[in-house]
């Protein structure tokens, strides 16, 4: 009887020791510091940036800073009017939720907490990511499309309006600085 249950314990260990070796281990968690986020499409981002929006009949500029922050989990991009005082400014995070498989946007902006506290989130069609907002007053779509003839980037935000039509809020086009 002993002999019998010194044996079975043997195999078990050698067993557990076998699926260590082989990498039969459980892998670790789909997100956190040790899974850097790395995306071909937003690397193409990085840099400087002039932006030029039509919105509501007017063309404003921008400038745009992007960078790799927070152990390349994020790109942080950094918009900011030319006027000086900047009559708008915004800081947006955007990552990858690999266990959801998609993209999420933190948008901050002078418009305060309550705009600012609806993510977005995203899913990528080939050289476009279009990002889906729930604001308070309405669904918002923001599409950014890289074009790699050109090198240049556009975003396409979009609102829906009171009758449930699809209306363009704004359209970015960035060139490089």
């Amino acid at each position: 009887m002993k002999s019998t249950l010194c044996l079975c314990l043997c195999v078990l260990l050698t067993s557990f020791g076998t699926n260590r070796i082989a990498g039969s281990q459980p892998q670790g968690p789909l997100d956190g510091p040790n899974r850097v986020f790395h995306d071909d499409l937003l690397e193409g981002f990085v840099g400087d940036w002039k932006l030029t929006r039509k919105i509501r009949g007017q063309t404003l500029q921008n400038s745009v800073h992007a960078e790799w922050v927070l152990n390349h989990q994020f790109l942080f991009l950094h918009m900011k009017d030319v006027n000086s005082p900047p009559h708008y400014e915004a800081m947006v995070y955007i990552g990858y939720d690999n266990t959801s498989e998609r993209y999420v946007a933190h948008w901050i902006d002078v418009f305060g907490g309550r705009v600012s506290e609806t993510m977005g989130y995203g899913t990528r069609a080939g050289n476009a990511i279009r990002f889906n907002f729930e604001y308070p007053d309405g669904p918002f779509h923001n599409t950014l499309t890289w074009n790699a003839e050109t090198k240049s980037w556009t975003s396409l935000m979009e609102i829906k309006d009171k009758n449930g039509k699809w209306t363009i809020f704004a359209e970015d086009s960035l060139r490089r600085s």
